[in-house]
């Protein structure tokens, strides 16, 4: 079909520009790898394909721009069609065909591009160009009457499905009754005249359901497939990949036109995909799938099983050793794994993509310090390669290998982890039992596009097709679902909901299974898990280097350490506890940021605390301070030598009241019951009088934290007394106890100032009485808007700032968070209003702003102010970025996020130096 020489000569010369020099068409020999942003990932790579000298079919790319254009105005740009008839012409010339000719056609395949990989979720259409007339030169063209229709029945469908919104399935359905009418299992095996006939069946099914027969000129049918294009970008598949994977919205697709090339010409000829190196595991090698007689949809769509690249060395040598050097070629140029989608005709190599492949979390981690070990990248390159939330899956738990398990099935290990759920046969039940609070595996023969929100609903993916390329497995990845495909021994029945095991045994909807990722083993029932091998190096339990630590423990090593040494934000823990404080200390912590001081107080201590506020007294204020000030000295003195050395920051009492008060309902019943018994109930009346008294509709927003303190005379006095007796205890035993003193709900500066002079003196009385000089330093949370925009005036009264961006995200939002994530957030996320929930990364435009204000007006004041965030934000990827760009000097986060904060303050800074030297 297509002669060795150079497809590309002469074409760039053909390039046209638009209207004011706007140019809405680039030849691929014009771009660059560098355009993604013009010419989307695709676009880009096969620009960069050509230029490094690779057999690129010669073709052309629409820019992003002509979309956002068509998107916003409904219209494509006026010199739109102009410049696709210029670059179209120079195409033609450079194959010497026509498109659509009928004696000598020139076919086109039309595929989405956008600037990040969308794996399946826009349109691509292939064999553009073929019509009742111009199939009957294809076929004189190719000397092969079978391909040519085969060719124009792929079209139709494609066309058909993609362009005109007809239901796929019908399509499928009549391929599979002209299969069973001739009784083969696979497409492959129909011959000409049944493809004639499927043909027909095809246009007939586009006439019933689309109302218009199925277009004969080939130049409409091109305009059409782009339009299809660029209105698969607000596709509803679309939108959610974007929602799930935060891609912007706005960026818009490209539209490469490329002239085809054909993996379905016969047994000399098909098409793969291959990986420079195992995205699931990271390791070197030979990876990819290949299928004989073949286009490229089959692939990915996963309908018929392929064969393992390394047998393509057997079926074409001379290809495969060329498809080596290449892999080679575009790994050392792009100095990364590469994803590669290829086509073989009549034993010609051709290059449809290249891309930065998607991966594992554990391959992200293997590849990255192979990189550096093979001088193709350098520690603060590898950094950006990896990321929190990939590091993050690898703390998941896997399965035990020593329980007792039920294997069913084994497939292909496609994207690593443990899952458990129950089976369900399609997308809707997986959401809907999901939103129910089930665990769900989604099962399917194979995946597409369409099945989207049940892949994410799930907690795993099982198909009985498709390999390592297929649609499943490739969203799975980049989900960091787990997955398991082609386990060819399942039989899914999807229309009876059940799956039927070797053995005879079904599995129906809602039995448990378990799948793993990273064996690809099906199992029946739930298998237990044990505890990744990552987090036992984190809690010291296995050392890097170790003969027990695998490789994948030696990578995170190596590059937690690479980010240790960049990092100039410091991690600290919030632990209320010794033993949190000392897993944190495993961790990685460099302190405590948050010492919750209420959480002491629950349990065997509450009636204490409720006493003191109940008290109507001085003297029975006095005796509960009494009584709780030695079960507060001694948490500190724990928390404090678990925690020796390093700084920890104790927040005084901030509860909402009603969490250490009785529920008014309850004792109003206990109450009516003793009075109708007419059975004592003085002490239970004045309590309920006291509950009625204290009351509130807001109990986030009414008396607490420095609040709780003013109204209750003797309560922060007494915290500061047990941290300051605690600490000169501690100094005593020769330990070097590092305490901070953090007041909360601070609104004006005046409420500090008060806590603060009592904290004073109260500390000055513990180092007059030991004879310990203690310099504990005191500082407030930044949790109110109030605090936020007067952070000038309150850091006079403060040594340190501590961001509460949990309760600072509710006051700027309005939002009672225990209220609203349960009920509009998931409307405002499938909505697009946002992209993440504010109290999962931090709003930038509202609360974050706030967050650099109060920051620059902080240190304004006071230089040496020093600053942090103990919200749940100081463990979130992104979150740790922002905070880094705003000059805080630490973040505090849970013990086991602690990894995570860590690597993404080593990213943020090596992000940060990499542009200063830009």
């Amino acid at each position: 079909m297509s002669e060795n020489k150079d497809p590309h000569a002469g074409l760039a010369a053909q390039s046209v520009e638009g209207v004011n020099g706007v140019k809405f068409v680039y030849d691929f020999t014009e771009g660059n790898k560098d355009l993604k942003d013009l010419l989307g990932g695709k676009g880009a790579n096969l620009a960069e394909m050509t230029n490094l000298g690779l057999p690129v079919p010669p073709g052309f790319t629409i820019t992003t721009e002509a979309c956002k254009v068509y998107l916003d105005s409904g219209e494509e740009p006026v010199a739109l069609r102009d410049e696709v008839s210029a670059h179209l012409a120079a195409l033609e010339k450079t194959m010497d065909k026509k498109l659509g000719q009928p004696d000598n056609p020139l076919l086109v395949s039309v595929r989405s591009g956008a600037k990040f990989s969308m794996p399946g979720m826009m349109d691509t259409v292939l064999n553009i160009g073929l019509s009742d007339k111009s199939v009957q030169g294809l076929a004189k063209q190719a000397g092969d009457e079978r391909f040519a229709w085969d060719s124009y029945r792929r079209l139709i469908q494609m066309f058909g499905k993609t362009v005109l919104g007809v239901d796929g399935d019908l399509f499928e359905d009549a391929l599979e009754e002209a299969k069973k009418a001739k009784k083969v299992a696979v497409d492959t095996e129909l011959e000409a005249a049944d493809l004639k006939k499927l043909v027909t069946k095809f246009k007939k099914i586009v006439k019933a359901e689309a109302g218009r027969d199925f277009p004969q000129d080939p130049r409409e049918q091109m305009d059409l497939a782009i339009k299809a294009v660029f209105d698969s970008w607000n596709g509803e598949r679309a939108k959610l990949y974007r929602r799930q994977e935060r891609i912007p919205h706005d960026l818009g697709t490209a539209v490469n036109v490329c002239s085809m090339v054909f993996g379905n010409l016969g047994p000399d000829s098909g098409t793969g995909v291959a990986f420079t190196r195992d995205p699931a595991s990271g390791h070197q090698g030979v990876y990819g799938d290949y299928l004989q007689n073949a286009q490229g949809e089959d692939v990915v769509a996963g309908i018929r099983n392929t064969v393992a690249l390394g047998e393509l060395e057997q079926i074409d040598k001379k290809s495969y050793d060329q498809l080596m050097q290449i892999m080679e070629t575009l790994e050392n140029h792009y100095k990364d794994l590469c994803d590669i989608e290829f086509t073989i005709e009549r034993g010609q190599l051709w290059m449809l993509q290249t891309r930065v492949g998607k991966r594992t979390a554990g391959a992200a981690f293997r590849i990255a310090t192979q990189l550096v070990d093979q001088g193709l990248i350098d520690e603060a390159e590898a950094l950006q390669r990896v990321n929190g939330a990939q590091l993050a899956q690898l703390m998941f738990p896997r399965f035990d290998e020593q329980a007792k398990v039920e294997q069913v099935g084994r497939g292909i290990a496609a994207s690593p982890g443990a899952a458990v759920g129950k089976a369900v046969f399609d997308s809707y039940t997986a959401v809907k039992w999901s939103r129910s609070g089930e665990k769900v595996i989604l099962i399917r023969r194979e995946t597409n596009p369409d099945d989207l929100d049940g892949m994410i609903a799930a907690e795993g993916i099982l198909t009985s097709r498709g390999g390592k390329t297929s649609h499943a497995a490739v969203v799975a990845r980049g989900m960091g679902k787990t997955c398991v495909c082609g386990a060819e021994e399942l039989e899914v029945d999807t229309k009876r909901r059940r799956m039927t095991v070797p053995g005879g045994h079904v599995v129906e909807e809602g039995d448990l299974v378990s799948i793993d990722g990273s064996s690809g083993k099906v199992y029946l029932g739930e298998v237990p898990v044990v505890p990744s091998p990552v987090v036992e190096y984190f809690e010291g339990r296995m050392h890097a280097g170790a003969d027990d630590a695998d490789e994948l423990v030696e990578a995170v090593h190596r590059i937690m350490a690479f980010a240790d040494r960049k990092r100039r934000l410091r991690v600290r823990a919030n632990a209320d506890n010794a033993e949190d404080a000392l897993r944190a200390r495993r961790f990685g912590a460099q302190g405590i940021g948050l010492c919750r001081t209420e959480h002491m107080f629950l349990g065997d201590r509450r009636e204490l605390v409720e006493r003191l506020i109940l008290a109507d007294t001085d003297v029975e204020r006095e005796e509960s301070l009494k009584q709780l000030l030695p079960l507060q000295k001694q948490d500190f003195v724990e928390l404090f030598e678990a925690m020796d050395g390093l700084p920890v920051t104790v927040r005084l009492l901030d509860p909402p009241l009603h969490e250490f008060l009785p529920d008014i309902t309850e004792l109003s019943v206990r109450v009516a019951l003793a009075e109708s018994r007419k059975e004592p109930h003085e002490n239970e009346l004045r309590l309920l009088q006291a509950v009625h008294r204290l009351h509130e509709q807001n109990p986030m927003l009414g008396l607490r934290g420095v609040r709780l303190g003013l109204v209750i005379p003797g309560l922060f006095t007494m915290q500061v007394r047990a941290i300051a007796e605690a600490a000169a205890e501690r100094r005593a035993a020769k330990g070097d106890p590092r305490a901070e003193i953090m007041i909360p709900l601070v609104g004006t500066v005046q409420e500090l100032e008060i806590v603060r002079d009592e904290a004073d003196h109260v500390v000055a009385e513990v180092e007059a009485a030991t004879g310990t000089e203690l310099k504990l330093a005191i500082g407030t949370m930044i949790e109110l808007p109030r605090a936020a925009l007067t952070a000038g005036q309150i850091a006079e009264a403060a040594e340190f700032f501590s961001f509460g961006t949990n309760d600072l995200t509710q006051t700027v939002w309005g939002f009672s968070r225990d209220d609203v994530e349960a009920s509009f957030f998931t409307a405002y996320l499938e909505k697009g209003i946002f992209g993440v929930s504010p109290f999962e990364t931090i709003d930038k435009d509202g609360v974050g702003s706030l967050v650099k204000a109060a920051a620059q007006a902080g240190r304004e004041t006071r230089p040496d102010l020093k600053l942090g965030v103990c919200g749940e934000h100081g463990g979130d990827p992104e979150s740790v970025h922002f905070f880094h760009e705003a000059g805080l000097d630490y973040v505090s986060c849970s013990p086991f996020r602690i990894p995570v904060a860590r690597l993404e303050a080593g990213r943020a800074a090596s992000q940060s130096a990499g542009s200063d030297h830009r």
